[in-house]
């Protein structure tokens, strides 16, 4: 659901992902790359993302860079990410029912 939602925020390569999450979490969710890789060709076997092959930046030419993979996300993803947050909604509002709700005792 995480990298859906980064990925509907706007296309990025793998490795910016990794970075967005971990500033985003506070450095809580620090994925390596083998993890987010076999999701992201799952997410794409899927076809809730489509990726491309982006040339390098004119600047990072220069320095030898290698193109990167770009990921963006299909119409197919925008809807999986609109299911798994009704789902996140109704997990976090049991969590937090059950947690800080009434005492059953």
């Amino acid at each position: 659901m995480l990298v859906l939602q980064l990925l509907a925020r706007q296309p990025s390569h793998g490795y910016g992902l990794i970075l967005a999450l971990r500033e985003e979490s506070g450095g809580l969710l620090d994925l390596k790359e083998g993890t987010l890789y076999p999701i992201l060709y799952r997410l794409e076997d899927e076809g809730c993302i489509a990726s491309a092959w982006a040339a390098p930046r004119e600047s990072a030419v220069r320095e030898r860079a290698t193109p990167r993979k770009v990921y963006t996300i299909t119409e197919a993803g925008r809807q999986a990410l609109a299911a798994e947050q009704t789902v996140w909604q109704e997990f976090s509002a049991c969590v937090r029912t059950i947690c800080g709700g009434k005492n059953h005792g």
